[in-house]
């Protein structure tokens, strides 16, 4: 048997395990401590920023860890640009609207076209999926010179 042709052989024993693939699709998710806050430092809402900026994150009630260390209580930063959150128990995509502070970083550069754009902060779990409930800020829109 050539190497991809066994690969593929073990991936469908694998997919077709009793129970593999819903234990992989409904694991639940992490639970957000009450009152948790995800909020913007820098900027704030209405603000008129350069086309690159910094935005900088609060967080009260929870802890930063990076992508992949899971840690009660605790998750790490997306920014959302010119996006709304998709469904909560699914995890946060990685694209060019939802970006990945995965580091476990709580600022990140970004640049933007000028013109109005918002922006929304949702923290997720070690598997990049929102808390339950979510944890996320308000959107807030600010104005790229």
């Amino acid at each position: 048997m050539t190497r991809p042709a066994a690969i593929a052989a073990l991936l469908a024993v694998l997919a077709a395990w009793p129970g593999l693939a819903a234990a992989q699709t409904t694991a639940p998710r992490q639970k957000a401590p009450e009152g948790a806050q995800v909020y913007f430092h820098y900027p704030l809402d209405g603000l008129r920023v350069p086309e690159r900026f910094t935005v900088r994150i609060g967080l009260r009630g929870m802890g930063v860890a990076p992508a992949g260390v899971a840690h009660a209580r605790t998750g790490h930063h997306h920014l959302l640009i010119d996006t709304d959150p998709g469904p909560p128990d699914q995890p946060i995509p990685s694209d060019y609207n939802n970006i990945h502070l995965g580091n476990g970083q709580t600022e990140v550069v970004v640049t933007l076209p000028k013109g109005r754009h918002t922006l929304q902060l949702l923290l997720g779990d070690h598997t990049h999926t929102p808390h339950d409930p979510p944890v996320m800020s308000q959107k807030i829109t600010v104005y790229v010179r």
